[in-house]
């Protein structure tokens, strides 16, 4: 309770406040005086100040803040600067416009204790009161013992996924089982307890309980209690067929599941699919022209009716592992509850003479079940094992229920013989594709698992219909199914890659606009970029040929979209800049990574049509020329107005907006706004952020703006070298590669893969925070940056291992790629080291007429030794690397330590 005079004074304490508002407050005000010491005199240039004003000036400014400092002494400008922003309003900026390049800072960072210092720009701010000179600032600051966020880990031992797993959440996602090309799959649990029928997408909703997703439960053990023993696996450790392990005590319940159809045997010559355009619709996110979405009609009642189910196969063994007689608890497949507040259940029935479960209204079969090999006789059963014993529960369901005639068929299904089925088809699409031999366990399954979930989900009619590179839940979209394709044809699966771009040839609207998903406008710029890289793959002519008009539709539809944005008062602020929303996010700018994409595909479309059609390719690398010149243009000048940031040494430098208009990272609110999305408020800048620009081939990886980048970027939106929320839009990692910063690249890579894949399973989730999962998106960018940490190419040299973490070339480490393909065509090559460590062999073929000139092989001795002699090439020890010049086709090099 308050007591009485409490009360009384809150009272006159809200009166007081209502009449101080009632009569206005002042305006907030507050001066600070800075300084900016160049190290060399004779500074030039111009002053601004945004949400305040400049009071005094020395030397004196000009009346529109133009400055030039005395060429005989030390530059010094001293500044002082009143704010009207009180603490936490918008900060008050002050811009500096020189040469060679301008800079700006909050006025609130700067202090004495800790100064604004750009060492590139050869400069120092901080207040006015500080009478140190230029060099003893500098000399006090590399006194400290601070480091940035990318010297903290250049100086680090390299990571692995030991030390990663360490430090970062360990997710666990649902199992997706189905077979390739139909989008009829079973969506299992963590736990090994529940599933759903899905289409894509979308949850199936039967006839029977049409008030929530169709969901089914299976149980085996005593429930659950103070604790479980559950683990889950692979079949190989890579295959779409599922194990489960369950301890209850001395019980152990092994699990088995998978997807076979319901009469047809599962072999690559009898799978049928699913229409890409009806599985287009079950995808979260599709979007459809009125004739598009009126031939999907046409079309979906046959693909959603079809002659034949997809069925899951279970089967459940309890063994007695302990010395004196145990029960063993079942219950067979059950109609279940989707959340804790889903609708009644539908009533259903048990048939034990056939085991069959069945809806009581409708009278159709969910689930067939047996005990060893005979129908079981009750939906729920307890059996006394003694030690050693075992019991086997089988049961299939259907993805819809069936009539008892087709219950009947199925109940004589061999579990056996499906499974061998089953294993079948899938090691058969690993023997289709390119073989990679890693020495690390855990990564060679992930590879071969991220290659079969991407073809799990890859949607369309058999055998030469578009395909749908659907990323899990939603349906496909052109810049996140980029690293889908261009990872298939990167393992030799080219045909498959060439279907899956015609879904979005056929999708493209008749203006050349290609737009499939959530109003995203960067798919045409995302989609040309793809179909150049599946031409540099396979220079297939007669395919260019097919594709010629659509390219010519879509490079043609962004050279007027850009035509529209020339206008004058854009210049140096989003000039020739196409507009619109990039991702989930409503922000309709002129975004860099929009215009990346824009400028990368109207790039590779002008490569690929070099010789098919000159004129037309000159005309539309013109147009990609003048929007690069753009692009640099307003980023350059944007970065020149955006705060400086701590780097977390002592330096200092400038970090970008993700579009043109704002000043700085939109995190920092220099220019306000609200920015949280998707779990942080990092999405903007790190996921969509202006970093994209030097992966789309806008920004060399070498320039200083580069650098620049990646440092910020570290300081600010990263955690132990991974970015917020959804990893694998940040293209930091492909940078630190392309610049030779392995450790950086492995300490990036290792970390998103152990804290975003499910480490039993390695499905992929999307965000760190719970959303979708089996996000295919996410795992194919994995997938490309272990390709590219194995093999990459860089105009006309291939470099091969530039990624690899040191352990595995360990003594008997072996890495080896096998028909893989390559812009310089089809690549193999084996590097092992011997077992007593001392020697290190290689083998390299790239016979093609394509073939590099120039191979630069990374060797890194997991000691850094340096060998003591070479053949087949010259050694780099800057790199630790064999240099192999006028590269013939094949090379063998080996090393001595």
């Amino acid at each position: 309770m308050i007591p009485r005079v409490h009360l009384s004074l809150l009272a006159v304490g809200r009166a007081l406040a209502l009449l101080l508002l009632l009569a206005g407050t002042p305006a907030f005000s507050a001066s600070r005086g800075v300084s900016v010491l160049w190290e060399n005199p004779g500074a030039t240039g111009r002053v601004q100040v945004d949400r305040g004003s400049l009071v005094a000036a020395a030397p004196v400014l000009a009346p529109d803040g133009r400055f030039t400092l005395p060429a005989g002494q030390p530059g010094r400008l001293d500044l002082t600067v009143e704010s009207n922003q009180p603490p936490g309003g918008l900060p008050t900026l002050v811009t500096v416009a020189t040469a060679p390049r301008g800079f700006a800072f909050r006025l609130s960072d700067v202090t004495s204790e800790f100064p604004v210092y750009l060492p590139d720009d050869h400069l120092l701010i901080t207040t006015t009161g500080d009478t140190r000179t230029y060099g003893e600032i500098v000399a006090s600051l590399r006194a400290k013992p601070t480091r940035t966020a990318l010297q903290q880990v250049a100086a680090a031992p390299e990571a692995s996924f030991a030390t990663a797993a360490a430090v970062t959440r360990s997710r666990s996602a649902h199992t997706w089982l189905g077979f390739s090309r139909d989008m009829r799959l079973f969506r299992i649990d963590e736990r090994l307890e529940t599933f759903q029928p899905k289409r894509a997408g979308y949850d199936v909703r039967l006839p029977e309980m049409p008030a929530q997703p169709a969901t089914f439960a299976i149980e085996c053990g005593r429930g659950w209690g103070a604790g479980d023993d559950i683990r889950r696996r692979l079949d190989d450790g890579s295959l779409p067929i599922l194990h489960g392990q369950i301890d209850d005590g001395p019980m152990r319940y092994e699990l088995t599941l998978f997807t076979t159809p319901e009469r047809s045997p599962l072999t690559a010559a009898t799978l049928r699919g699913t229409d890409y355009l009806v599985a287009d619709a079950h995808g979260h996110g599709h979007m459809f022209t009125a004739a598009q979405a009126e031939e999907e009609k046409r079309r979906a009642d046959t693909e959603l009716n079809p002659s034949e189910e997809v069925v899951l196969h279970g089967r459940i063994t309890a063994v007695n592992r302990g010395e004196t007689p145990h029960y063993a608890f079942f219950r067979t497949v059950v109609p279940a509850l989707a959340t804790p507040v889903s609708p009644k259940l539908p009533a259903w029935t048990f048939d034990p003479a056939r085991g069959f479960g069945a809806f009581a209204d409708s009278g159709r079969v969910f689930a067939v079940s047996r005990l060893d090999g005979a129908p079981l006789p009750a939906e729920e059963i307890s059996l006394l094992l003694a030690p050693g014993q075992s019991a086997t529960l089988d049961f299939l369901v259907p993805h819809q229920p069936v009539s008892p005639a087709r219950a009947l068929a199925l109940a004589g299904e061999s579990f056996d013989t499906r499974l061998a089925e089953a294993g079948a088809f899938w090691r058969a699409k690993l023997a289709s594709a390119a073989s990679w031999q890693l020495p690390e366990p855990r990564i060679q399954e992930m590879v071969r698992a991220g290659l079969l979930h991407l073809d799990l989900i890859t949607y369309g009619r058999e055998p030469h219909e578009p395909l749908l590179p659907a990323i899990g839940l939603y349906t496909a979209i052109g810049s996140e199914s980029a690293p889908i394709i261009q990872f298939m044809d990167s393992m030799g699966w080219s045909a498959t890659a060439a279907r899956a771009i015609d879904f979005f040839l056929e999708k493209q609207h008749p203006d050349g606009f290609m737009q499939n998903f959530n109003g995203y406008m960067l798919e045409t710029g995302a989609v040309l970029w793809t179909m150049g890289e599946h031409y540099r793959y396979t220079r297939d002519d007669a395919w260019l040929r097919r594709v010629h008009p659509r390219l010519t539709l879509a490079w043609r539809y962004l050279r007027d979209w850009r035509r529209r944005n020339l206008q004058p008062e854009l210049r140096g602020d989003g000039y020739g800049l196409l507009d619109g929303k990039t991702a989930d996010p409503n922000d309709p700018y002129r975004s860099y990574m929009l215009n990346g994409y824009a400028y990368l595909g109207l790039s590779r479309t002008a490569e690929m049509l070099r010789q098919a059609a000159p004129a037309e390719a000159a005309e539309c690398q013109a147009e990609a020329d003048a929007l690069k010149r753009d692009l640099r243009d307003s980023f350059a000048a944007g970065l020149a107005r955006s705060p400086v940031v701590p780097l977390g040494d002592g330096t200092w430098a400038r970090a970008a907006a993700p579009w043109t208009g704002y000043r700085g990272p939109v995190m920092l609110h220099a220019d306000g706004g609200s920015w949280f999305t998707h779990g942080t408020n990092t999405a903007r800048d790190a996921l969509l952020g202006p970093l994209n620009l030097v992966f789309q081939e806008v920004i060399s990886p070498e320039e200083p703006m580069a650098g620049e980048l990646l440092a910020t970027q570290a300081a600010l939106m990263l955690r132990d070298g991974v970015a917020f929320s959804q990893p694998y839009y940040s293209r930091h990692p492909w940078v630190h590669l392309q610049r030779g910063e392995t450790k950086a690249f492995l300490q990036a890579w290792y970390g998103s893969l152990a804290a975003l894949a499910d480490r039993e399973t390695y499905t992929f989730n999307e965000h760190f925070f719970p959303a979708s999962d089996h996000k295919t998106h996410e795992e194919a960018w994995f997938l490309m940056q272990t390709r590219w940490m194995l093999y990459l190419e860089a105009n006309d040299t291939l470099r091969l291992l530039a990624g690899v973490p040191r352990a595995w070339l360990r003594p008997g480490g072996a890495i080896a790629v096998e028909r893989a393909a390559s812009y310089f065509g089809p690549l193999s090559f084996r590097v092992e080291a011997a077992a007593d460590g001392r020697s290190l062999r290689a083998t390299i073929d790239c016979p093609g007429d394509r073939r590099p000139r120039r191979i630069v092989l990374r060797v890194p001795h997991p000691d850094g030794h340096r060998p003591a002699g070479v053949t087949g090439g010259s050694y780099d020890a800057a790199t630790e690397s064999m240099v192999l010049d006028a590269f013939t086709g094949h090379a063998e090099v080996s090393l001595r330590y």
